[in-house]
């Protein structure tokens, strides 16, 4: 199964730029690795990387250092697109974002070795982020993943997995890739980046930007992923926008600009309360050995604590005195229930002893009656018998009924 569903991804989900519009070549004085083919641009610092993945590919990676960055975005592309193409874009959001920006070519993309799968860019975005953390110390709580239509797929699949992630940007999303095609509502095993099943899972704010006239993603699934998610932003729709050329609108960089500083306050704000929770329980306790006037109304505190004590000890005595008191009534009224009952007794024993005295004058009379009990009592057998068994017929008939209504 994993095979068919490679090979249906590779037909219609993936469109590398053939031929690259790149090279990538080593530089002869510092030995690093250049990118050829692009615009030049001045003051521009970057690294051009060859980062191995788990699954055995090579995907070239650009790195856009800004001086004054304090997070950092993970770029995901969408089809049709490479490193060549991107590379002004990128420049130009590390520039007016004020962000670091790491950006790769999937597998089979660019000069990244390979093929373009699924797993593959799983495993390509996860490449990309370890060598974010282990070669740059970056944090997972600075970075901000951007994926572009099919950056999308990757781009949630590790945002389920990063719990103290800064932020998403999803622009131009897609439900899943079946749903491109044709606007199911069951999602398929053989469907491929079931993002409309994970965007729920994304625990970090998340924005979305989306063109009303998109007529290659349709407009309703990045509405559709807005609604579904845990931490919704104010998300931009761009009327008129298309799928290619949202880039070009003012209200995109505008936009990214307010989100970037949203989420940089909120991280502020709880800094800034940590700190202040932290030195308000520095004031409220005082040094134990300080002898200042501070020390006054703790000692006042004590002299009111040995009051209280004091008041509990006598409140514990009168306590356990009146308990003994109640005892002591329980056991009086004891005595004199057992007293009553001694009278009852003896005036008992004389009413049985006075009886006894009237039984034997009706002797005579007790005989006679004695020699009727027989047929009273087969009189009363047959009556619990006729009883019985017109219960049991009863239960039978009712039983039978409700059968035949099963």
């Amino acid at each position: 199964m994993g095979g068919v569903t490679s090979s249906m991804a590779a037909k219609f989900a993936f469109f590398p730029p053939n031929p690259p519009s790149y090279k990538v070549v080593v530089d002869e004085s510092s030995g690093k690795l250049t990118i050829t083919g692009v615009p030049k641009k001045d003051n521009v610092n970057a690294d051009v990387l060859s980062i191995p993945t788990k699954r055995g590919n090579e995907v070239i990676a650009l790195y856009v250092k800004n001086p004054l960055a304090k997070l950092t975005l993970l770029y995901s592309h969408g089809n049709a697109a490479d490193l060549g193409q991107m590379y002004e874009l990128f420049v130009d959001l590390s520039l007016h974002l004020c962000v670091n920006l790491m950006g790769y070519d999937y597998s089979g993309y660019g000069q990244s070795s390979g093929k373009p799968s699924e797993q593959n860019t799983y495993a390509d975005i996860e490449a990309t982020y370890r060598f974010l953390e282990e070669n740059y110390g970056t944090k997972e709580e600075d970075v901000i993943l951007y994926g572009q239509s099919v950056g999308s797929g990757p781009t949630l699949d590790l945002a389920t997995r990063l719990r103290r992630l800064r932020a998403v940007v999803l622009h131009s999303p897609i439900l899943s890739g079946l749903r491109v095609i044709y606007p199911v509502k069951k999602t398929y095993w053989f469907d491929i980046y079931k993002n409309i099943e994970k965007i729920p899972l994304v625990v970090c704010p998340v924005l979305v930007i989306h063109g009303t006239a998109d007529d290659v993603v349709d407009f309703s699934h990045g509405k559709k992923l807005w609604e579904k998610c845990k931490e919704k932003y104010e998300p931009l729709w761009l009327k008129g926008g298309s799928h290619c050329n949202l880039e070009i609108y003012p209200e995109y960089i505008k936009h990214l600009k307010k989100f970037m500083s949203a989420i940089e306050k909120v991280s502020h704000l709880k800094i800034e309360s940590g700190h202040h929770s932290q030195h308000s329980q520095e004031q409220s306790e005082p040094p134990r050995n300080s002898v200042d006037h501070r020390e006054k109304p703790r000692l006042s505190m004590d002299l009111r604590q040995k009051s209280w004590s004091s008041v509990d000890q006598r409140e514990k005595s009168r306590l356990s005195v009146d308990q003994r008191e109640k005892s002591r009534l329980n056991v009086d009224q004891r005595e004199k229930s057992r007293a009553s009952i001694d009278c009852k007794e003896k005036s008992r024993s004389s009413t049985d002893r006075r009886e006894k005295s009237r039984e034997g004058v009706d002797l005579p009379d007790k005989a006679r009656t004695s020699t009727d009990q027989p047929d009273k009592a087969r009189n009363s057998i047959d009556r619990f018998g006729n009883m019985m068994r017109s219960v049991a017929f009863c239960n039978i008939d009712c039983l039978k009924h409700t059968v035949s209504e099963a």
